[in-house]
């Protein structure tokens, strides 16, 4: 992080500590500077060099708050994002449903004036803007009450998960549950950071066409268009996140690459109340012609969709939770057809304590969506374990980039031809591989005769059953034993859903 970066942040945080003093929580904050921030970039466009017509209506623009103070101002604040959440486009993503979070008109000014009003957001780099937003974005998802969380993907799993995709200029990009936008303007920071020499039609397409985000939370929806502006994608007139339920429908669209991290957690349910005042449970199954399988189980309906989203050929880098690589049913199905009709060529086992969601236990699925044909595409799916004998938390050993280096080495994202194995039954010291090795191939016929086709393959002996001096620290074995039961938990709420009981969190 630069200095301008660094004293930007700091600048935001001071104010946010101020304002939580009033009782405004850091959604609250990121949402209140998401409006403004808006408001003061549009003004700025509308400004020389760029003297662009602003599509913000004059009489609630920028320098219609900056006109006002005290009690005037918080009416006028109010009234503004009322009327921008009734227009349509990019001012409705924004402002849809926004309300004003400040407790005192004094504090307000203090953001519009000497924090928002002080900087020329239109000048500084994407990279300070963008890093400042998602500093706040970062905190925001660490607050676990908000329970933000669930939307932020550790940015240093998407880094690598990009670099093994490595989007080129001309694609087409989605994500399908997009949350605060991180694949994607990850993505956009690949592609601009190894094409140097862009030309001005795909500069053009990098901002306008080339990313597309679904996400089902309004909400975050707008944080998400807001982190996409700051990073260089969209404008004013035009972000690419579209709010709804991806799973609802086939979009028609295709896209040369699609990252994603799907929402972990329950399956799909509606709670009935009947005239007696008794509750049950309806599973909400999506039927869909171009699903291979009718289940509630929405990463399962996930890894549907997102072969569905793809060209002919297309990649994707999905996380996904250990049940759809062992679910029986519908579970069994999909991987059947998914390793037949895609190339299903990478497994990335994680380590838990990545997500402030407790409990989760994750991996990345890397496939190529293939033309028809009689024969399986997938010949051999490639398992990284960075599970077994790995310990990280979210703020004592939180995961870095570094700690993926080996992984992104040995994917081999311009050659995978090349692929050398880790792992070997013994020591050979020529190629580098002994029993300690994470890296190892299995073979279609391997994969097809496991029971009900399970990918979920672990081959390292975990070195706290073998030997009691290497067991973790207490507290480390405190937290996975509590994982572990919250993983548990999960696992049996859905069970008692399925039988038709609701299950209070």
């Amino acid at each position: 992080m630069n200095t301008t970066t660094h004293s930007l942040v700091q600048k935001l945080w001071n104010y946010c500590n101020v304002l939580r003093d009033d009782g405004m929580s850091y959604g609250d904050y990121v949402e209140q500077l998401t409006y403004l921030l808006f408001l003061k970039m549009a003004d700025e466009r509308s400004q020389p060099p760029y003297n662009q017509p602003s599509i913000v209506p004059a009489e609630y623009a920028w320098a219609s708050l900056l006109a006002k103070d005290g009690d005037d101002l918080f009416e006028h604040y109010r009234h503004v994002l009322e009327k921008l959440g009734h227009e349509k486009g990019t001012l409705g993503l924004i402002f849809g449903k926004a309300q004003n979070k400040f407790q005192d008109p004094a504090k307000l000014r203090r953001v519009i004036v000497d924090l928002i009003g002080a900087e020329t957001w239109t000048v500084l780099g994407a990279d300070v803007k963008g890093d400042a937003y998602e500093g706040l974005l970062e905190k925001n998802a660490q607050d676990t009450k908000s329970g933000a969380g669930q939307y932020f993907t550790p940015r240093a799993l998407i880094q690598a998960m990009v670099e093994c995709i490595a989007p080129k200029p001309a694609e087409r990009i989605c994500d399908p549950a997009c949350g605060t936008g991180g694949f994607l303007f990850t993505a956009h920071n690949y592609i601009t950071a190894h094409n140097k020499s862009l030309t001005r039609e795909q500069l053009k397409h990098l901002k306008e066409k080339a990313f597309t985000g679904y996400e089902l939370v309004q909400a975050t929806a707008r944080v998400c268009a807001m982190n996409m502006m700051l990073h260089g994608i969209g404008s004013e007139k035009s972000v690419p996140v579209v709010v709804g339920d991806a799973l609802a429908v086939d979009p028609g669209e295709r896209f040369e690459v699609v990252l994603a991290n799907p929402p972990f957690g329950k399956k799909s349910s509606t709670v009935i109340v009947g005239e007696d005042g008794r509750t049950s449970t309806e599973k909400d199954t999506i039927e869909r012609d171009d699903f291979w399988a009718t289940t509630s189980n929405k990463q399962l309906n996930f890894v549907q969709h997102i072969k569905t989203l793809l060209t002919t050929h297309g990649r994707a880098a999905v996380v996904l939770p250990d049940n759809v690589l062992f679910e029986g049913g519908a579970g069994e199905t999909i991987r059947k057809k998914l390793l037949h009709e895609c190339n299903v060529h990478t497994l990335l086992r994680l380590p838990t304590g990545l997500f402030y969601a407790q409990g989760v236990k994750a991996n990345v699925l890397f496939f190529e969506k293939k033309p028809a044909s009689e024969t399986p595409w997938t010949q051999q799916l490639w398992i990284y374990d960075l599970r077994t004998n790995k310990h990280f938390t979210l703020k004592t050993n939180p995961l870095t980039r570094a700690d993926l280096d080996e992984f992104v080495t040995l994917y081999q994202a311009d050659n995978r031809q090349q692929r050398q194995a880790t792992w070997s039954p013994e020591v050979d010291a020529i190629k580098g591989s002994s029993p300690d090795g994470r890296w190892r191939a299995y073979s279609y016929d391997e994969l097809v005769a496991r029971d009900k086709t399970s990918l979920d393959i672990f081959w390292l002996k975990d070195e706290s059953l073998a030997d009691s001096d290497n067991l973790p620290a207490p507290g480390v074995i405190a937290r996975d034993i509590v994982e572990d039961l919250q993983a548990a938990l999960a696992q049996f709420r859905l069970i008692a859903g399925d039988l038709g009981e609701v299950v209070e969190e």
